[in-house]
């Protein structure tokens, strides 16, 4: 299946997928932190080299504006690689821990940090790039491969993602996958190491039954309301201001 923008991924394509993302994984391929950080850095020169493109595309998927889109997609995903990179060795280097008691003498205890799997990235159409990147960013810092699949809501941005990524990232390795509500049935049919999610709470439960047939944990960030509270001594004219600066910002997708 296809809209006018983008092409969705049939069966085939999506089995190859997970079958790839898998036995890449499984060849310790993405395992060595050299590798991770090239990823990326790769990932930072994405941004770089297209942020007139992603501009563009957010543009004809949100009619957001161009300072909207440095400000809510470019800058955050940078600051998410820039922190990755800056404390990868500290994440990944072994902890002393403390022993209970049966091993207090003679041994040394350790905390071993290990790559999870083969993870799944379901992203939002609201933020299209940065709520990609952003868990993208964690996948490759801890040595997982993913399968990255972007809202069909937001096309261009879509399109754009799966033109790009094969030219920066290692494409055994992260892979995206496009479609709708169908496309995405046939992804959670398979077992994952983990699955992130942004999005609402009704898709979420759908995600979170399919995990669990698999005991799969999931990281889960879902929309709801974001109440202002406004008392007595408020200054009105800056309440005003903010409040009206948080329901309009990126396209009213700030509650």
């Amino acid at each position: 299946m296809a809209t006018s923008i983008l092409r969705f991924s049939n069966d085939d394509e999506i089995s190859q997928a997970i079958e790839t993302s898998r036995q890449t994984f499984k060849s310790g391929h993405t395992k060595p932190l050299k590798f991770r950080r090239h990823q990326l850095e790769q990932l930072w020169r994405l941004l770089d080299d297209n942020a007139e493109l992603i501009c563009d595309a957010i543009y004809k998927d949100l009619h957001k504006h161009k300072n909207e889109t440095f400000l809510g997609e470019l800058f955050p995903s940078k600051e998410e690689i820039h922190d990755a990179l800056e404390h990868l060795d500290e994440w990944a280097k072994d902890e002393v821990v403390k022993p209970s008691l049966i091993n207090k003498f003679g041994v040394t205890c350790l905390k071993r940090k290990e790559p999870k799997g083969s993870t799944l990235i379901i992203a939002p159409w609201n933020y299209p790039i940065f709520l990609t990147i952003g868990p993208l960013v964690g996948a490759i810092a801890s040595g997982c491969t993913a399968i990255i699949k972007p809202s069909e809501v937001a096309p261009h941005s879509a399109k754009l993602m799966t033109d790009l990524f094969p030219r920066y990232l290692d494409n055994r390795a992260y892979i995206v996958i496009n479609g709708g509500p169908q496309e995405t049935t046939k992804l959670l049919e398979s077992k994952w190491d983990h699955i992130f999610y942004t999005g609402n709470g009704a898709v979420a439960k759908i995600i979170m039954r399919a995990a669990a047939q698999h005991l799969t944990s999931l990281t889960l960030e879902l929309g709801g309301k974001s109440p202002a509270i406004i008392d007595e001594n408020t200054n009105m004219a800056i309440a005003a201001k903010r409040i009206a600066f948080g329901k309009t910002f990126n396209a009213g997708q700030v509650k």
